[in-house]
Parts: structure tokens; C-alpha cells; sequence
């Protein structure tokens, strides 16, 4: 019996090692972003920034491991046995879930997943011990720590509120404070606001954190607590001299050391505050089989009111938890390739295609809002606005100048408030989703800097609720499955705990190593570069990739179609959707591109040609998304595919969008004349017109029904649009090279005049 047991420990420690690996793959963009997004240093400089938080602040999370202990259930109510199986089904459920969600894309929270699994296990482990037991069902509350359960639930809830208040209050006074051309107020008061910052970080995190530490002793912490306010007063007074000196003295940017300084802050109280999340439940299971073995009694028998005691975990343990996770924030590709989610929605910048749609809940906040706007200009003064709204100008984007998502101001307060809440939740031993409390940091401190304007907040809006909205879902989830791993272990016993064993290591393989990965594709290259041959080479990469696209899915779609296969041309169907969707974030860097301006008269031409043939190339991928989603209905309906005649047309109409296609690379290239592109996109629309008239003249003799003749002609009309829409793009792409080239030959030869002169 007990051999099961240390096979589970042993999973479980594997899982805790993968868990982390995961973890801060997926939650490393929380205290990267605020600093790249300002960028106020270099990439390596704030990783190492990162990784000494994140060391340091494994050690701060020791008492945050009675969460998994003791936080969410009683554990004297449980004996060796079933609290094993509760936290075997806690992990086999977390990997499971996260890596369904993630499958999925839905927002989630390893915090809100952990916590909600240890209450649905343990709920299901009470219910089954009722119901083998002369426990009544009115008993069940005495198994789950009813008291601590709410705090902790109502704490992750209420935090993402006071996340989003403390962004909005503290940026909207800060930015009343500083402007946006905070240089003027900068060298009068830059030190004292750094002061003041660099105070807030070291009390939350240090002072407020230290109980939770590994390696404090009592009596430091109650020198700590009764000489509080002294040491405060002086770190403030000294941080500000010390500050004000260097900026005046040595021109040091206070808002580069206050920035790497919350970077650092919520790195560590990241580490401080997730760790449970990772390596609670092994740990706490390690501390059950401590206890059991030493005791000597049955599995069954022996109760686990041990779990109840305060335990410092080991010191070395969260070192090497925190060396793990500092490993990763280096060499996970994935922890590198910064999600650009939170950035995206507290962008100042009006460049970028907003990340989420928008929805009814999200049009009657900003309807309440502007109603709400109204009424206080018709209750306060208008001098109070006018004064209010001096102080909120925003900078002008000088031409040619790279757009920044926000400034430093912003990017120091989204870090700091971000690390003195997550810390203070720590302090408390209540475990927070420190994704969504950075989340909602960054939104309140965009909204009061004015980001959320009529054009974008909507959308935002939007993107908040639904990742709200992945709160509950997350919880839900959690609960519920894990709840029903619980049950079958109960009944399945060994053999199920080697099923579930199995089923988690295939799902790690295959998320984390034979995962499909989206290849990169030339519509992901970001516009930063807005010149004429950053221009030119970005439209031939995406213009090829855009004609291969469609050909292939047609082809493979009208292959599927004709077969009769629905997961295939579910497939297309679906990779047209994701080309529509790229295609349509490329076309909008026009926008960026207008923003940033500068260059020559060549230099503007080919951005009005950027955005003619991805507005073309646009709709031909709205008609392929609409063509093929018709035929993947067509076939679920069970509708006759095409046979005979009509089914070799549509075969010679690949054939002729196949060659079109060559031609059309051929001409761009500089391959023959604008006359013989013209005369050759004549032929093949004229092609397909005979094809369309054979149709009209078969309806009757194949019985066709007016539905499938739609199809059909929605097959010749994509095949029209295809030769139009690519005859244009292939002129203005060919346009675009000549002149390019001449304007080499040009520079070429004045430069060979002037050599020729000197």
C-alpha cells in the first residue's frame, strides 16, 4: 500500500518541477511588461531585474503554504488516505485544466484554479465519507474551513476592484501631479516622488512580508513592528536627499530607478504570493507522509490535525523552487515571447487593432459613463474642467519617433501599486491572481490617463469583463473537476491514480513539446519600420503568402467539399478565419504607420499602396472565409456535393486560379507588360463566365436545388474576385518595385557624379 503512496509523491514532485516551468512561462509578462512596454532599459537588464525578485521572493512565501494545508479545508477531518487522494486529484486536475484552457485560449488564473480545486476535492472527499459513514449531511461544513475559504475567495474577487480603483486613483493624481510633460515638475520633485515610491515598495514588501519569510527570527519581527514608523520616516527622508542629489548632480532618471525598482517588487511578490500555487500541494503532501510515517498507524486511521501547526517550509526548497522558476523566466522561449495583452489595452496609442471585440454589457457602461459625464458638466463649473483638462494634454507624437504604449509615469505606477497590493495580500496569507491584479492596475492607470477615449472604450471595457467573467469560469471549472477526479479515485483507487497518472504526462507531452506551434508568418512582422523598403519587402512576403493561402485552401476545400469530409473542411474553413483575422491586423498599420509620418514623397506612395493591397487582399479573404464556412454547412446539412460536369468545372477553376496565381508573382517580379496582364486576367474572367453560363444551363437537367446553386456560384464569384483583386495588387506591387529601383539607380548614379566631380 504504501509504495502507491510514494508514487504519488514522486508524480507529484514532477509536477510541481512542470508546474513552475508552466507557470511563469504563462505569468512571466506580469512584472516584465510595464518596463518593456516604457522601455527604460534593456531587455537583459530588467530580466536580471526579474530574477533576483523572483529568487528573492521564493524565500517570502513560506507562509503561504498553509493555504494548501490548512486554508480551504480541515484536515483533521480527513485521514492520511484521503487527504493524499485530494491532493493527487488538486494537481492531476490543475495540469488538466490549464492545459484545456490554454487549448482554448480562455483567460484563466493559477491562483483561482488552485484554491477552487482544494475546495472541490475536498468537498467531494467529505460528501463520500458521509455517505460510507454515520456522519450526517448537516456535518459537511465542518470539514471545509468555511471562514478562510471565504476570505480567500472573496479576497481574489474583491481584489481585481480595488486593483482597477487604486490604478485610477493613484495615476489620475499622480498624472495631475506631473503632466504629461513631466520634465517641468521632474527636477523639483522627482526625488520625493521616488522617495516616496521606493518607501512603499520596501514597507509592503520587506516590513509587511517579513512574517511570511523562511529565514525571520520573532524577535527581529517584533523590533520591526514596534519601531515601524521611525524607520519610514527615515528611509523616505534619506531615499528623497539621496534621489534628489543624483538626479541634480549626476542626471540619474529617478523614473528608471523607480521603474527597475517596482519591476524587482513584483517579481518578487509574484514569487512570494504563486508559489503555493505550483509546489503548495506537494509540498503539503510531503509534510502528510512526514507525519504518517512517523506516526506508525493505518493510512485509513490516522487523522491529519498535523497539518494545522505552522510549519516553516525548508529555506532550501524555496530556493531551489525559486531557481527553477528564475531558469525558466531565461530559457523558455515561451516566458520570451511577451504577451502583448495588457499592454495592447492600456496603450495610449491609437495604432493597434483593439484585442477584444466588442460586447452588449461593454455598450452600456460607456453609454452609463457618457450619460454620467453629461450630468457632472451640468452640476460642477466649467472652470473645474478646463483646469482638470490643462493638466491631462497629452504629448505630441513627434513624426518619425517610435510610439511607446505608455510613458514612464505610468509604467512606475502600474509597478508599484501592482507589488504593494500583492505583497499586502501576501502579508495577510490571502492568495491573489497576480495576473489579474496587474491586469487591472494597467487598465485603471490607462483609463485615468485618458487612453479609454469614445474610439477604444468599448472595447476595453469589453476585454476587462471577459477576463473577469474567465474568474468565474476558472472557478467553476476547477471545482467541478476536480471535485469528480476525487470520486473516481475514491472508487477506482490504484488503478485510476495510474490512468490519471497517464492521461496528465501525455497532456504535458503534447501541450509543452509536440504542441502545434503556428508558424510564423509574414502578416505577424510589426510595422515599425514605415520607409519605402521596409514597406516594399513586408508587401512581397505577405502578397505571396496571402496568393498561396487562398489557392490552397480552395483547393483542399473544394477537395474536402467534393469528399464529403467535414474535418478537413472544418480546417480550411477555420485557417481562412485566422487569415482574414491576420490579414486585417497587417491592413490596419496603415494607421500606425499615418501616426508616425516622416520620409519622402516615395516614402508616402508606398504607404497608400500598403494600404490598397491589403485592403484587396482583405475582402478576397472575407469571400474565402464566407465561401468555405458555406460549404462546411452545405456538407453538415448533408446536402450532394457537385458530380459530372459541374464537378470537373470547378476543377478547371482551380486549375485556372493555380496558373493565375504564377502569373501574377511572374508580372510583380517584373516579368511582361501591364498590357499582358491586362489581356491575361480578360481570359481567365471569361473562363469562368463560360463556366457560370454552363451552370445556368445545367440547373434544370441536373436537378439542382437553388441552395446548391448559390454554392456554386459563390465558388466562380471567389474565383472572379480572385483574378480582379490580384490583377490590382500585382500591378501596384509591380509599381512599387520599379519605382523603387529607380530611385536606387538614381541615388547610384548621383552619387558616381559626385565622385566623378571631386
Amino acid at each position: 500500500m504504501e509504495s502507491i503512496f510514494l508514487l504519488i509523491l514522486v508524480f507529484l514532485a514532477i509536477l510541481a518541477a512542470v508546474d513552475l516551468f508552466v507557470g511563469v512561462s504563462n505569468d512571466a509578462v506580469n512584472f516584465l511588461n510595464s518596463a518593456i512596454g516604457s522601455r527604460i532599459a534593456s531587455f537583459k537588464v530588467i530580466m536580471v531585474v526579474a530574477s533576483i525578485g523572483v529568487l528573492l521572493g521564493s524565500t517570502f512565501s513560506s507562509g503561504m503554504m498553509e493555504i494548501a494545508r490548512s486554508g480551504v479545508f480541515n484536515p483533521e477531518m480527513f485521514t492520511f488516505n484521503e487527504i493524499i487522494i485530494i491532493f493527487f486529484a488538486v494537481m492531476i486536475t490543475d495540469v488538466l485544466l490549464l492545459d484545456a484552457f490554454n487549448s482554448m485560449g480562455l483567460p484563466t488564473s493559477t491562483t483561482v484554479s488552485i484554491v477552487f480545486e482544494l475546495l472541490g476535492g475536498a468537498v467531494a472527499a467529505a460528501l463520500i465519507k458521509i455517505s460510507t459513514s454515520d456522519i450526517l449531511l448537516s456535518q459537511l461544513g465542518d470539514f471545509i474551513n468555511s471562514q478562510k475559504a471565504l476570505a480567500i475567495v472573496s479576497g481574489i474577487l474583491i481584489s481585481v476592484v480595488v486593483a482597477f480603483v487604486a490604478g485610477v486613483v493613484v495615476q489620475y493624481i499622480t498624472r495631475l501631479i506631473f503632466t504629461f510633460h513631466y520634465e517641468r515638475m521632474y527636477r523639483r520633485i522627482g526625488g520625493i516622488f521616488g522617495g516616496l515610491s521606493l518607501t512603499a515598495i520596501f514597507y509592503f514588501l520587506i516590513m509587511k512580508g517579513a512574517k511570511g519569510a523562511s529565514f525571520m527570527k520573532p524577535e527581529y519581527l517584533a523590533w520591526i513592528n514596534a519601531h515601524t514608523l521611525p524607520i519610514l520616516l527615515v528611509l523616505f527622508a534619506g531615499l528623497s536627499v539621496v534621489l534628489h542629489l543624483l538626479m541634480v548632480r549626476r542626471g540619474v532618471n529617478i523614473f528608471k530607478i523607480v521603474i527597475l525598482a517596482g519591476t524587482f517588487a513584483l517579481a518578487f511578490a509574484f514569487a512570494g504570493n504563486d508559489l503555493v500555487n505550483f509546489v503548495g500541494v506537494p509540498l503539503a503532501a510531503w509534510e502528510s507522509w512526514q507525519q504518517f510515517t512517523a506516526s506508525g498507524m493505518a493510512p485509513d486511521a490516522f487523522t491529519m490535525e498535523g497539518l494545522r501547526k505552522a510549519v516553516q517550509t525548508p529555506t532550501f526548497y524555496l530556493l531551489l523552487s525559486g531557481l527553477i522558476m528564475v531558469l525558466t523566466l531565461w530559457f523558455s522561449k515561451k516566458a520570451h515571447r511577451v504577451v502583448q495583452t495588457s499592454i495592447n489595452l492600456s496603450s495610449s496609442t491609437r495604432g493597434d487593432q483593439e484585442q477584444f471585440g466588442s460586447s452588449l454589457p461593454g455598450r452600456l457602461i460607456v453609454r452609463a459613463g457618457l450619460s454620467a459625464n453629461k450630468t457632472l458638466h451640468q452640476i460642477l463649473p466649467q472652470s473645474l474642467f478646463n483646469a482638470l483638462e490643462s493638466r491631462m494634454q497629452p504629448v505630441e507624437q513627434v513624426k518619425g519617433a517610435p510610439v511607446l504604449p505608455f510613458d514612464q509615469v505610468r509604467a512606475a505606477i502600474n509597478l508599484v501599486v501592482s507589488s504593494i497590493l500583492i505583497a499586502s495580500a501576501t502579508s495577510l496569507k490571502l492568495p491573489l491572481s497576480t495576473t489579474y491584479v496587474t491586469f487591472m492596475v494597467a487598465m485603471g492607470s490607462s483609463f485615468a490617463d485618458g487612453a479609454w477615449n469614445r474610439e477604444s472604450a468599448v472595447y476595453r471595457i469589453s476585454g476587462v469583463l471577459a477576463v473577469i467573467s474567465g474568474w468565474f469560469l476558472t472557478a467553476m471549472c476547477a471545482f467541478s473537476a476536480c471535485a469528480l477526479v476525487t470520486w473516481a479515485l475514491f472508487e477506482g483507487g490504484s488503478v485510476v491514480a495510474v490512468i490519471f497518472m497517464l492521461v496528465a504526462v501525455v497532456s504535458l507531452v503534447r501541450s509543452n513539446f509536440f504542441g502545434k506551434k503556428k508558424d510564423e508568418s509574414s502578416f505577424d512582422i510589426v510595422a515599425d519600420n514605415t520607409d519605402k523598403d521596409s514597406i516594399r519587402a513586408n508587401i512581397g512576403a505577405s502578397v505571396d503568402e496571402s496568393i498561396d493561402t487562398a489557392v490552397r485552401l480552395m483547393r483542399e476545400g473544394l477537395t474536402a467539399f467534393q469528399a464529403e469530409d467535414e474535418k478537413v473542411l472544418n480546417r480550411c474553413k477555420n485557417e481562412a478565419v485566422n487569415l482574414f483575422e491576420d490579414i486585417s491586423r497587417s491592413r490596419g498599420s496603415y494607421y500606425r504607420m499615418a501616426l508616425r509620418g516622416g520620409g519622402d514623397d516615395l516614402d508616402n506612395e508606398a504607404r497608400h499602396i500598403y494600404y490598397r493591397i491589403f485592403n484587396g487582399m482583405k475582402e478576397l479573404s472575407h469571400e474565402l472565409r464566407s465561401v468555405l464556412g458555406m460549404s462546411a454547412n452545405h456538407i453538415a446539412n448533408r446536402h450532394r456535393p457537385y458530380s459530372g460536369a459541374l464537378g470537373d468545372n470547378l476543377e478547371q477553376m482551380l486549375g485556372i486560379l493555380e496558373d493565375a496565381a504564377r502569373h501574377f508573382r511572374t508580372y510583380a517580379a517584373g516579368e511582361g507588360s501591364r498590357a499582358e496582364l491586362s489581356a491575361y486576367a480578360d481570359h481567365c474572367s471569361s473562363r469562368i463566365s463560360k463556366i457560370q453560363i454552363e451552370l445556368l444551363q445545367r440547373i434544370d437537367t441536373e436537378g439542382l436545388s437553388m441552395r446548391s446553386s448559390d454554392l456554386y456560384l459563390n465558388y466562380l464569384q471567389f474565383a472572379r474576385a480572385f483574378i480582379n483583386r490580384f490583377t490590382i495588387v500585382a500591378l501596384l506591387e509591380r509599381d512599387l518595385n520599379d519605382a523603387c529601383r529607380r530611385n536606387v539607380a538614381r541615388k547610384e548614379e548621383d552619387t558616381a557624379a559626385a565622385s566623378a566631380q571631386a
